[in-house]
């Protein structure tokens, strides 16, 4: 019965340090997706060399959307 609820809790436990690790990490994390019309996509994250051209572009176009 201990043995049970121990592996419960490692479990639980487990699964909260992995989300706080994701959620950590994508939330400083920007990047753009470009969809293709043959249905393929490419992600630029932030720090490659195509998304140092496209993402100050995107925050420009997603600034004055919110405006």
């Amino acid at each position: 019965m201990r043995r049970n609820a121990a592996a419960i809790l490692a479990v639980g436990a487990g699964m909260f340090v992995g989300a706080a690790f994701f959620r950590r990490r994508a939330v400083n994390t920007e990047r753009a997706d470009l969809y293709f019309e043959d249905g393929s996509m490419l992600s630029l994250s932030n720090g490659s060399p195509g998304a140092e051209r496209l993402l100050p572009l995107a925050r420009q176009i997603i600034g004055q959307a919110r405006t």
